[in-house]
């Protein structure tokens, strides 16, 4: 394998940590602020790149500085090392409900596409990298714009998904999903999105104006709750007279003499 083969665990329900442990002198890579907790004799340290190529020149690193920052990522990436004698784990946290999806990338011909926020840690050798959306429609309207996420190797990886997830093994078929709920897809997938119904649909149907359609042969990822849809409701609750259902209409009252 050219990617370092870790062992891991998952804990929780919705709010998930994986639990990756380590043979002296393997590494993991995570995304900057990721990790929870670590034992004793792991060593980190924060590197711009994730280890998947031969350190490069300073164009080379220019170059990967500005593709994390088109992706809204930190510049840098943490890397885990064991540097002990014997096995040691180290954990990383989901950032907001969800679950950690553990993909075994040799299985998946080696290549994910997902949303731009959705990797979480891997094995050293995975190349996380961006993937630019070619078509124009797409890039607007398809809800995660034109870059995404791509991720190569052949070890683990775990990527983090909104709410419930779903996985849909398509066949040539097609499949027509709301543009946020779209969370990851294989290289077999085509991405595209179509206008959602007639003109009354799109305005009133409360769908949105588009829908992402996905076709071909591979494995696609749905999420139940992105999360610009929950960052959504939550300033909906916490704006004026945003709150609900909190127990009777003096509940407004309160709100109106700065009880809450």
């Amino acid at each position: 394998m050219r990617c370092h083969e870790v062992d891991y665990e998952i804990f929780g329900d919705d709010m998930q940590i994986v639990e990756v442990e380590l043979d002296p002198s393997e590494v993991v890579i995570a995304e900057a602020g990721a990790m929870n907790y670590m034992e004793d004799g792991i060593e980190f340290e924060a590197r711009m790149g994730d280890g998947s190529k031969p350190v490069g020149g300073l164009f080379d690193s220019l170059l990967h500085v500005g593709k994390r920052v088109l992706t809204g990522e930190s510049i840098f990436m943490t890397h885990f090392t064991n540097a002990g004698s014997g096995k040691r784990r180290v954990a990383f946290a989901a950032p907001y409900p969800g679950k950690i999806i553990p993909l075994d990338m040799a299985t998946l011909g080696q290549e994910l596409i997902c949303q731009k926020d959705a990797f979480l840690c891997a094995a050293y050798g995975t190349s996380v990298d961006i993937a630019f959306q070619k078509r124009l429609g797409t890039g607007f309207f398809g809800g995660e714009g034109f870059i995404l996420q791509r991720l190569r190797g052949d070890g683990k990886a775990f990527v983090h998904i909104g709410g419930t997830v779903i996985r849909k093994e398509l066949r040539g078929e097609t499949l027509r999903v709301d543009t946020g709920c779209l969370a990851a897809f294989t290289s077999g997938i085509q991405y595209d999105i179509e206008r959602a119904g007639n003109l009354k649909s799109m305005v009133f149907g409360g769908e949105g104006l588009f829908l992402a359609t996905l076709r071909g042969t591979g494995t696609v990822y749905l999420q139940s709750l992105p999360f610009s849809r929950l960052a959504n409701r939550v300033m909906q609750a916490a704006s004026i007279g945003g709150s609900k259902g909190e127990g009777s209409v003096l509940g407004g009252l309160g709100d109106m003499f700065g009880d809450r």
